[in-house]
């Protein structure tokens, strides 16, 4: 065997990625050394017209170094697919998926198949309040000599960080040091046109939005969600009843519009409500006042704002909405009361519309009129045209959630501390996704986003799909889950999600949505496999591809096909050339059985000459199934190779 080729695993340094990129799109900015050449690159900017600030500001940190060594460095697991789960149905023909693992590590995998391709991401990390359990925990094995040289940092600032990423801190610091790389990674995966919402409380809530103007940048700051969860905490000071959903999008700019709700059971309850009063009653002050005691009790089902309290009694449920001054230039012009035929107080609060379109709105019977023209006249909003926005306080009790868990594990009395409530984050999913658009997140905990997801289909007609990450954590032996058989955080998330699948299928028998989910995890990597040799010696202890079982070399298989653009669950169909297997996954093929021989290359190109339906562009193969004689002869015939379709044949050896 030969190991000139071997390519060496190449440790990153600190923004090697952001390196990477300037010299894809700004191959002018840099030297024939490969130097950087900054005047350049203001070159660029000036002529575009946009200005240079002069000033910045920025979050700092002991470990902010290491944060970005953290979010370039290469992965260090396989992915390995619970076959047996995923064979079944639903599980077989289902998208959504259920990931096992370091959630770094799974941003990582993911890039390949997922990057720019996740709507929405929807996160719960840990709040770092002391109490929560949060410690920094890393198992990377850095000197101080090879921090320093890798993250561009003296030896003392090195020195310092490892010691607390030794030490289980759980300061400021190691928790932004835990969050960067994730947020960073967590920004490739989204569309252009994608967000991300993170629950966070007062503990960390100043550092996150810093953190996220740096990452995400502070103009795609999109706003903050005030949610209101409890009510008379009795604190020694003031009362803290709410926590915060802080919201950033991939671009700003490609948000379309105002984020409008896409379930409709709120149009149809206000109609139904409307309906019902007007069935029982006629005079117009009663039904008012019927109505108001009404709405204060129900309004958190209504799911709206206050302001949606009017009804026209023509028959249709409407709400107001105040139409704010537009300036000295706006519209000035007088509206009649239709009783008292005098000018009405300050109509629609100073004049928003041309006299055109005020005519059209009173000929429409959309003007709410007092009972005399003193009363400021008000827009009313009709059921048929009723759309929720998403408001910037939710009030919603946020002990639903542990009591949605009690409902789904009977058994356990407390399975999971502090879950979300479904309904808070259904009601997210449901202003920022479009019917078939992926939810990612990756502290997925008890799995309340998988749940949202799915009941959110299940209303709306939806086939959004999920992609839900937990990390492998204990749960404590004292722990009422633990003696319930549930070892895991992990093994809580799997049943819940599966538990309501069988909720909603019980529920609604004919519904015919995606309630399945494939299971995959991460597993360490082959012991040496990313080991390549500076130089090569005569007794160097190489990787022994012989140690790998079929079940491993499918693994390999797995994480390549996933790196290469192949999205997890995607079948590999075995191709047979001669008596060896390869496995075609798109356009490509990949070689990793073993006992390589020419004959199979020889059989490759005989399909590719006479099967019309067979067109691969590319093989991959494992580079130590190779001896350095079939190396050569595979990269001779593929190189020279003319074949009657006119393909262009690649051939890629990997060693990692």
């Amino acid at each position: 065997m030969t190991n000139k080729s071997i390519t060496a695993d190449q440790q990153p340094t600190t923004n090697s990625q952001q390196i990477a990129l300037l010299k894809k799109h700004f191959a002018n900015c840099f030297d024939k050394h490969g130097s950087f050449i900054p005047d350049k690159l203001q070159e660029i900017v000036q002529t575009s017209g946009l200005s240079l600030s002069k000033e910045s500001y920025s979050l700092n940190w002991l470990g902010k170094s290491y944060a970005r060594l953290l979010a370039n460095e290469n992965i260090h697991t396989l992915l390995k697919a619970d076959t047996v789960h995923n064979a079944k149905a639903p599980h077989a023909t289902s998208q959504n998926l259920l990931i096992k693992g370091d959630n770094l590590e799974v941003l990582k995998h993911l890039m390949g198949a997922y990057s720019e391709q996740v709507k929405m991401i929807y996160i719960d990390p840990p709040y770092n309040t002391g109490s929560d359990g949060f410690v920094y925990q890393d198992d990377r094995k850095f000197t101080v000599e090879q921090l320093s040289s890798l993250a561009g940092i003296d030896e003392d600032e090195a020195k310092r960080i490892l010691e607390f990423t030794s030490s289980s801190s759980n300061s400021h610091s190691a928790w932004l040091t835990f969050m960067y790389p994730r947020l960073y990674l967590a920004k490739q995966l989204l569309r252009d046109d994608g967000v991300i919402f993170i629950s966070i409380d007062d503990n960390e809530q100043a550092q996150l939005k810093v953190l996220c103007d740096e990452v995400f940048g502070e103009e795609n700051a999109v706003g903050s969600i005030v949610w209101k969860n409890v009510t008379d905490n009795n604190p020694s000071n003031i009362a803290t009843e709410h926590e915060s959903i802080i919201v950033y999008a991939k671009s700003k700019n490609s948000l379309e519009g105002v984020w409008k709700s896409s379930l409709s059971d709120t149009k149809d309850l206000l109609i139904n409500i409307g309906n019902k009063f007007i069935s029982k009653n006629s005079n117009q002050g009663d039904l008012q006042k019927e109505y108001s005691k009404w709405f204060r009790v129900n309004k958190f089902q209504l799911g709206v704002l206050d302001r949606y309290k009017y009804i026209d009694f023509g028959g249709v449920y409407t709400g107001s909405q105040s139409v704010h001054n537009p300036g000295k230039e706006g519209y000035r012009y007088d509206v009649f009361h239709p009783d008292t035929h005098k000018p009405c107080k300050e109509p629609l609060m100073g004049y928003r519309f041309p006299k055109s379109t005020m005519d059209d709105l009173l000929g429409e019977k959309k003007i709410l009129f007092g009972e005399d023209h003193n009363k400021i006249i008000e827009l009313k909003l009709y059921a048929k045209d009723y759309a929720d926005k998403l408001s910037s306080i939710i009030e919603l009790d946020g002990r639903l959630g542990a009591n949605e868990l009690r409902k789904l594990f009977p058994e356990v009395k407390t399975i999971f501390t502090n879950p979300k409530p479904t309904d808070l984050v259904e009601k997210l999913i449901s202003f920022a996704t479009g019917k078939s658009d992926f939810v990612f997140d990756f502290f997925a905990g008890s799995g309340t986003t998988a749940h949202a997801v799915m009941q959110l289909n299940a209303k709306d007609g939806g086939n959004r799909q999920f992609i839900c990450v937990q990390i492998d954590e204990a749960t404590a032996p004292k722990s009422e889950a633990y003696k319930a058989g549930y070892k895991t955080i992990f093994d809580i998330t799997q049943t819940r999600i599966s538990k309501v699948a069988a909720k909603i299928q019980a529920e609604h028998p004919d519904y015919q949505g995606n309630l399945g989910f494939k299971v995959f995890e991460t597993i360490p990597m082959f012991d040496k496999y990313l080991d390549a040799p500076d130089e090569l010696t005569e007794n160097l202890d190489l990787f022994d591809i012989d140690t790998l079982s079929q079940d491993d070399r499918h693994n390999l298989l797995l994480t390549w096909t996933l790196r290469d653009g192949i999205k997890l669950g995607t079948p590999f169909a075995p191709v047979i050339l001669g008596d060896y297997t390869v496995y075609a996954a798109g356009k490509t093929l990949y070689f990793v059985e073993p006992d390589i021989s020419l004959d199979a290359v020889v059989a490759l190109l005989g399909q590719l000459d006479n099967n019309p339906d067979f067109s691969p562009s590319r093989l991959v193969v494992l580079g130590y199934l190779l001896d350095s004689k079939v190396q050569r002869e595979m990269t001779e015939a593929v190189k020279h190779y003319n074949n009657r379709k006119g393909i262009v044949l690649t051939l890629d050896i990997r060693y990692n």
